[in-house]
């Protein structure tokens, strides 16, 4: 597959962009097509053979037919790159085996996404200023209109002169647009029902339809606005520069020109530009943009750091590990720029009602000013059309088109101000049906920060030997078990003495040190390889040395538990989650005393990786119908469990990439209580959402059948569409004021 982008300038309309991507999906040879109405982008894949070119070519045809003053700027992406299952990159995707494509490909889209943001701004500003310039004028005339009392043509003159400031541009676009074959939309509601009722002679009713609808209108720009600026504010934490050392001398250039392994200085006030280890000095940072936590983090030498992350005090000398493509700052970018392209069902499902909702409504309509002064003794042309107009006015759909988005999209905004990125609306929705948590133990409710607490020797080794020859095995591995090791090993290890390196998912290390056969693992190991041993009953993870096939000892590592993992237990019970599950690699006993510690339900102990994946598949098996497993993990050996699960929820500050990739929703601070902060942010957008509906359909019903039997009029109707619309934005807006 091959995926591309574009940026959709002047992209005003919710309901407009649902209509461009109809069409769009319906291109030949396009397989997926997302119009994303919350950050203007169009994304789509399509058939890696295609002509790319004449695809854009179709594409902005369809968008200049449908939106004649939508931009569509230049492709950000056409870069062949493959399609992973779980969308996470830059425009959904990540292949490590095309690093370099996806770099540029970044490095090209943050340049123009802030030259558009600027410009939008402005635009933006522009626009919001003449609109209500327009909506003062018209409504003074309009007032003068009502007061004056004014009769004939007079009093036509004046209503017609307030009409066509305010709504002129609105009739004009529905002209152009029913030239171009679209008819069903909020201009030609608009103004058909304006139109019907200036032709009843009731003018004042005709302008009032027009002028709030406008007000309306407004009203969504600037709640869409504020919510996307609560996202685009993140864009803050994008560093602009970094000072790199070259040739003694210290440089400044673009973070995305940093090599991996080069030194970086960072200042007291600069942002960090890239993720990295420090080298010399210490300081403390701010991490509040990353991780939604106040308090700042002391960091010295040998200390990771995060781009994004504020140097508040000390200058520092940083070792970059990643270069910019692949940093935490541009992966937090790339997941919230991305976010709301993943639509939730509620979002699906109010797309797919105003398709087929307004050209029915406009239908009966039609047939409420037609059919009644046919068949109906008495009835009469005149007033039969104004409940025709009454009906056109409520049928614009408006208020559940914008109010459903903006409600998701707040609510991931929300949720990233606590350290918690989800993926995609889809996500944010399901984890309001959460049933079973499953947890990973080491990292996720442990700290993963191991020591060494007990070191046995046998048959003629010596406990400095066991030590060494588990530190040469563990040298290559970045587990925290094996990091403990090496730590309390102290001396330096000379890799040249290691030879055939293996590493035995689920069981431990094979490798040749100075020439002998060293063996280091868990008890399974040790019977897989028919080492005779002495197993140990220690509460704490054993690793088991054999050396040349004779067992040499063993080294109990002790782990402890997270603070904040007794209260995230806590918090999901009383977020109505039934099944709290611990799955772990670690021995029998040592998950028995943790879980017992945290009062989990149930907890299934040495298991595989393969192993997890399967019994996350039984539980699968067995949960109600409708309801969520959620799996938390922070290792790579948990990337197939997140990717099986529901929900995937990867330990974002200490994961691993690959968990982070695999993973649905991150948690930045490594944190588990923010499991139960996400499902409140699901519960209270989805609450909300549901708020919506419900009031917006109600609301349109009612006045619907009022209006068809002549008891509600165009006030009545204009409460119906625009008073519902700013109701429901405003509801909508409300998840951005969420408190933990």
């Amino acid at each position: 597959m091959s995926k591309m982008q574009w940026m959709l300038e002047n992209l005003d309309c919710a309901h407009c962009a649902s209509k461009i991507e109809d069409k769009i999906q319906k291109i030949e040879h396009i397989e997926k097509a997302t119009v994303n109405f919350m950050t203007k982008t169009l994304i789509l894949t399509c058939k890696e053979d295609r002509d790319l070119d004449k695809i854009e070519e179709e594409i902005k045809d369809i968008v200049h037919k449908l939106e004649p003053h939508v931009v569509v700027k230049k492709k950000v992406d056409k870069t062949n790159l493959k399609i992973s299952p779980k969308e996470i990159s830059c425009c959904g995707e990540h292949d490590h085996h095309h690093k370099h494509h996806t770099h540029n490909h970044c490095d090209c889209y943050h340049e123009h996404h802030e030259h558009n943001d600027e410009h939008g701004h402005s635009h933006g500003d522009g626009d919001t200023k003449k609109t209500i310039l327009k909506l003062l004028v018209s409504g003074a005339i309009f007032t003068v209109g009502l007061i004056g009392n004014f009769k004939g043509n007079v009093e036509l003159a004046i209503f017609l002169s307030a009409y066509i400031i305010v709504g002129g541009e609105v009739v004009l676009r529905a002209l152009k647009n029913i030239m171009r074959g679209q008819v069903f939309d909020e201009n030609f509601l608009m103004t058909i029902a304006t139109f019907g009722a200036f032709a009843t002679r009731e003018f004042p009713e005709g302008v009032a339809v027009m002028l709030f609808y406008q007000v309306g209108e407004l009203f969504q720009d600037i709640a869409v606005n504020k919510s996307r600026k609560s996202i685009t504010s993140l864009m803050d934490i994008r560093p602009d520069f970094a000072n790199v050392k070259r040739d003694g001398q210290l440089t400044k250039v673009s973070p995305e020109e940093v090599l991996v392994n080069e030194m970086i200085v960072v200042k007291p006030g600069e942002k960090v530009p890239l993720d990295g280890v420090i080298v010399e000095g210490k300081s403390m940072v701010d991490t509040s943009a990353l991780t939604g936590e106040s308090m700042p983090r002391h960091v010295e030498e040998g200390e990771t750091v995060l781009s994004g992350f504020i140097n508040q005090r000390g200058v520092i000398c940083i070792k970059v590990s990643k270069e910019f493509g692949e940093s935490t700052v541009s992966k937090i970018l790339e997941l919230v720029e991305n976010a709301s392209s993943r639509k939730a069902k509620a979002e699906n499902f109010i797309t797919k009602f105003a398709k087929y909702y307004t050209p029915a409504v406009v239908i009966i309509a039609a047939m409420l000013a037609i059919i009644p002064p046919i068949f109906i003794e008495g009835a009469t042309v005149v007033e039969w059309l104004y409940r025709a107009s009454i009906f056109l006015v409520i049928s614009c759909p408006c208020a559940l088109v914008i109010s459903i988005p903006l409600g998701f999209f707040g609510g991931i905004g929300t949720a990233s101000k606590y350290g918690i990125l989800i993926k995609g609306s889809n996500y944010l929705e399901a984890l309001n049906n959460v049933e079973t948590v499953v947890f990973d133990k080491t990292g996720t409710l442990t700290q993963g920060i191991f020591h060494v607490t007990q070191i046995d020797a046998t048959n003629g080794f010596n406990k400095d030997e066991v030590l060494k020859y588990a530190a040469y095995a563990e040298s290559y591995s970045n587990h925290p078990i094996a990091i403990s090791i090496i730590k309390e090993y102290k001396d330096k290890i000379n890799k040249d003495q290691i030879n055939g390196y293996e590493e035995i998912s689920g069981y431990g290390i094979v490798v040749e040190v100075e020439g002998k056969k060293v063996l280091v693992g868990n008890n399974k190991l040790m019977y897989h390889k028919k080492i005779k041993f002495e197993e140990m009953d220690d509460v704490g993870t054993i690793l088991y040395i054999a050396i040349d096939e004779v067992y040499a000892g063993s080294i109990v590592i002790e782990d402890t538990i997270k603070e904040d993992s007794i209260e995230a237990i806590k918090s999901l019970k009383n977020n109505q989650v039934k099944n709290i599950v611990m799955l772990t690699g670690d021995n029998e006993k040592i998950a028995n005393k943790v879980a017992k510690e945290l009062k989990v339900d149930k907890v299934y102990s040495e298991l595989l990786p393969h192993e997890k994946v399967e019994k996350l598949e039984n539980m699968d098996q067995q949960k109600t119908y409708g309801k969520n497993i959620v799996f938390v993990g922070d290792g790579i050996n948990d990337a197939p469990v997140l990717a099986r699960a529901d929900i995937g929820i990867a330990m974002g500050g200490l994961g691993s990439d690959a968990a982070i990739e695999a993973a649905d929703v991150v948690i930045m601070t490594d944190e588990p209580s923010k499991i139960a902060t996400a499902i409140k942010i699901s519960k209270r957008t989805k609450r909300i959402v549901i708020q919506n509906i419900i009031f917006a359909l109600g609301v349109k019903a009612l006045v619907l059948g009022l209006g068809a039997f002549g008891i509600a009029n165009m006030w009545e109707a204009v409460f119906a569409d625009v008073g519902v619309s700013i109701i429901a934005i405003l509801n909508s807006m409300r998840i951005l004021r969420f408190q933990k």
